[in-house]
């Protein structure tokens, strides 16, 4: 399958070159020729300039309704045609949530003097269909990638948007040394404290908790099944590596929000605000709280122990030495929630150390973040895995 992986590789590579293709078309009406151009300043005024992040927020806050709302829960438990309903429904919300992030900048750019051609005209409607546009059509790309490419999509352009920017850290911070205005030792102790980040997240995603599972011989049909045993394994980080980290800035920003807009501008929400800033005590211990207890919150929707347990069952599978049905279930639980435990805090030293790092570590300019690197290394992981399969498998789809 060489020929198959190769091609799925092009194909991979062609798309996220459109990805960064867009990201230097600025959208119309926009006179990039009166600003210091570089490279971040032209992709928040592109064609791609909100990324991702309306559709992502959009799933994440189907999914987080699916946990609280039985209704849409069994919609999405209830086979293909649910799972289109839900697709639809978070693509519906994903076009509110991009029109009005659109027309936000928008109003705001056309307000920066001569940065518009013709702030008084239609640059306002042109620029927010231009950046709605933008999100679909990144959509629409990830989802090519993840059919006819390999690795997931919406991964691969996160990560090909984190890993962008560290060139021009790894410049910044060369200019820094040369300057002396850091020591190359504490550059050093930055380069040591990110490898032994990516080598706990390689250890922890890759980590499995196995459950020895036995199934006793059954019919099936004409079929005679013989006993055999098989391993249940269950990973130490359910949770996954977007949903814990991405929504946990919304337990500060829209509590504070939806406050600023009902009451105005009181002084002691603006008080809040400004304490709960990037770096400021109250929002590493706000954001590792959060990130903890949705990890929790996130595993109980992903693993459901009595469900696996009545899977079990009817297909004559047992845990050795645990009575099938609710026996089952309380065993599953327990392991599922001492290895979420465990996840859990991973999750938490993720997101919370780097940020102490970046804030504390004498100002070091660098992008990268606990959940940027959590991305982009099990966007690896992912496509390792994907790459090893794709060569492993023959033209008919049997394993070699």
């Amino acid at each position: 399958m060489k020929g198959e992986l190769a091609r799925r590789i092009g194909f991979t590579i062609g798309a996220l070159l459109l990805f960064r293709l867009g990201t230097h078309i600025p959208v119309p009406g926009v006179l990039t020729s009166n600003l210091p151009l570089t490279a971040g300043v032209v992709a928040r005024l592109s064609l791609f300039a909100l990324g991702l992040v309306p559709y992502l927020s959009a799933a994440i806050l189907i999914r987080l309704l699916s946990v609280v709302w039985p209704g849409l829960n069994a919609l999405e438990r209830s086979g293909e045609a649910g799972r289109r309903s839900i697709a639809r429904l978070t693509l519906a919300l994903t076009l509110v949530l991009a029109a009005f992030q659109a027309y936000g900048i928008a109003s705001a750019l056309k307000d920066v003097p001569n940065l518009v051609s013709d702030p008084e005209g239609w640059f306002v409607v042109t620029a927010t269909a231009t950046m709605v546009g933008g999100v679909f059509a990144l959509i629409f790309l990830s989802e090519q990638i993840t059919r006819h490419g390999i690795g997931n999509g919406l991964a691969l352009v996160l990560s090909v948007g984190f890993l962008v920017a560290l060139p021009s850290d790894v410049s910044n911070v060369r200019e820094l040394i040369r300057s002396g205005s850091v020591s190359s030792d504490l550059v050093l102790f930055h380069i040591v404290f990110w490898v032994a980040a990516v080598v706990l997240i390689v250890v922890v995603e890759s980590a499995r908790r196995n459950i020895g599972i036995a199934f006793a011989e059954r019919s099936v049909g004409a079929r005679i099944l013989p006993a055999r045993t098989a391993l249940l394994p269950v990973k130490l980080n359910n949770a996954g590596f977007l949903i814990p980290t991405t929504v946990a800035p919304w337990f500060i920003f829209l509590p504070l929000s939806a406050a600023g807009f009902l009451l105005g501008g009181v002084p002691w929400i603006e008080a809040l605000y400004q304490s709960l800033q990037v770096g400021r005590p109250a929002h590493l211990i706000v954001i590792s709280v959060a990130v903890f207890v949705l990890a929790f919150v996130y595993t109980s929707f992903v693993v459901d122990p009595e469900q696996v347990a009545e899977q079990l069952a009817r297909q004559g599978g047992a845990i050795p030495g645990i009575a099938p049905g609710e026996a089952t279930a309380d065993h599953l639980d327990r392991v599922v929630s001492l290895t979420t435990i465990v996840g859990a805090v991973y999750l938490t030293l993720v997101q919370m150390i780097p940020e102490a790092l970046l804030v504390y570590g004498n100002g070091l300019p660098y992008s990268m973040s606990g959940g940027a690197a959590l991305i982009v290394v099990c966007t690896i992981l992912d496509l390792q895995t994907q790459v090893r399969d794709v060569s492993l498998t023959n033209p008919g789809g049997v394993r070699r």
